[in-house]
């Protein structure tokens, strides 16, 4: 499997944990160090990745909200060996992202260790 590949790879498994929030599987994803920052309503957000773990898993999933599943990678850069950016889109519920994920590879496994996210739509009740 090519660099790209096992980059790609990773990116489906966000998707996987943005939509089903499997718990188990977000250190699987994030590296324990990831920063996630963006601008929601108005004001610049910061959580670690325990905060944004917590986060999302405090509230049900895409999945068990049956909300439809809408992701596509727009762009992957590797700019290096041990580092890529992807650049995503992603529906998380109500909420469609643009995400930019920065990974490294650390101890063999491509992890997110930034996510900054932009609020591209939110989407009507029962859309």
């Amino acid at each position: 499997m090519s660099d790209i590949q096992a980059i790609a790879s990773a990116i489906d498994g966000y998707f996987n944990l943005m939509y089903d929030v499997d718990d188990s599987r977000f250190r699987d994803v994030f590296s324990d160090a990831c920063i996630v920052h963006g601008i929601r309503d108005g004001k610049h957000t910061v959580r670690s990745a325990a905060e944004f773990r917590d986060f999302i898993c405090s509230r049900p999933s895409p999945a068990s909200m049956k909300s439809p599943r809408e992701e596509a990678i727009i762009s992957i850069d590797q700019t290096a060996s041990d580092l890529a950016i992807a650049k995503v889109r992603v529906r998380a519920g109500q909420t469609g992202f643009i995400d930019h994920l920065v990974f490294h590879l650390i101890d063999g496994r491509w992890l997110v260790t930034t996510k900054a996210f932009h609020v591209a739509q939110v989407f009507p009740a029962g859309s």
